[in-house]
């Protein structure tokens, strides 16, 4: 599993707010937008900092979506143990949503994975390419590996934030 994770590690690599809810778009401005996720379905203690992560194009709704949420230091960015914390959700279509409460402003980053077969594992194929789709906060690209952390930063203010991602699919 630690190795499985690993490999997650060197395939994947995975926030704005003003004075009300914002969504932090592809180029990482900000847009004003209605409130999302309720305090029942957001993870962590509450606090006066939520982002709501609202994940899009996946090719069904089988299975779940992980999101996972990690801290400003680059050194904890996909590494093991690094997580701050992650939600794992039923895949919806056309969005899937996922919310925490962070606990204070700051610069984050996400990976995401669709985990198609629910088994907990972001799998891949023969020669290592992933078979179940992936994403980083703000699109981050990953074509020769794993985006950098400051490709996948963002910043979260007080309030709540929203990022927009967008799945992928290496087939």
């Amino acid at each position: 599993m630690e190795v499985r994770s690993l490999l997650f590690a060197s395939v994947l690599a995975v926030f704005v707010t003003l004075a009300g809810p914002t969504f932090a778009d592809d180029s990482g401005s900000a847009i004003t937008a209605a409130s999302a996720g309720g305090a029942e379905d957001c993870e962590g203690r509450p606090t006066g900092t939520k982002l709501i992560v609202n994940i899009s194009q996946l090719r069904s709704e089988r299975g779940e979506v992980a999101v996972t949420v990690y801290p400003s230091d680059p050194r904890r960015f996909l590494a093991p143990r690094g997580k701050l914390m992650r939600a794992r959700v039923k895949a919806n279509m056309p969005v899937t949503q996922a919310c925490f409460y962070l606990p204070k402003p700051d610069a984050y980053a996400v990976a995401i994975y669709h985990d198609a077969n629910a088994n907990r594992d972001f799998d891949r194929n023969g020669v290592g390419m992933p078979s179940e789709g992936f994403a980083f906060s703000n699109d981050a690209p990953s074509k020769f590996g794993v985006p950098s952390f400051d490709a996948a930063r963002f910043v979260v203010r007080a309030g709540e934030t929203v990022l927009r991602v967008k799945m992928r699919y290496a087939h």
